[in-house]
């Protein structure tokens, strides 16, 4: 189910890549973190970074090494994470949704999303300039 709200800047979500991208493009459902604010008669967009548990060979300055504050749930459990800041996309609200986290005393499903610090996003934004060669904007983060 996509999500019904939009997600504040810093959080983590999943993203369906597999409708409508091809390789070299990503093209499966990875977590992402989410870099844009919601945008005046744009609401239905977020710009998007994925997240791998794969280190780049050689790492570059638009990758960015990341420790999540908890994991996300299964099969994302790894807290050491790659931000992949060379890949950024605008994608619908469609394409997103939260993480399901098992269910609840109820029988009901549990949902989740994660949380970079601000720091983190920081980070994430640096390497989102280095990435689309905009490097000599990092002064002003």
């Amino acid at each position: 189910m996509p999500l019904l709200y939009h997600p504040r800047p810093g959080e983590i979500v999943l993203c369906n890549y597999g409708t409508g991208f091809v390789p070299p493009e990503m093209v499966k459902v990875r977590p992402v973190v989410v870099v844009s604010p919601r945008l005046r008669r744009r609401g239905d967009l977020v710009a998007v970074i994925p997240l791998s548990t794969t280190a780049p060979n050689p790492p570059e300055l638009y990758h960015c090494s990341l420790t999540l504050a908890q994991p996300l749930p299964h099969p994302f459990t790894a807290v050491d994470v790659w931000a992949k800041c060379d890949m950024v996309a605008t994608v619908a609200l469609s394409r997103l949704d939260r993480f399901r986290d098992g269910r609840n005393p109820q029988g009901g499903r549990k949902f989740m999303t994660g949380m970079l610090t601000g720091e983190q996003l920081a980070q994430v934004r640096r390497s989102l300039l280095h990435g689309l060669g905009l490097a000599s904007l990092t002064v002003h983060l």
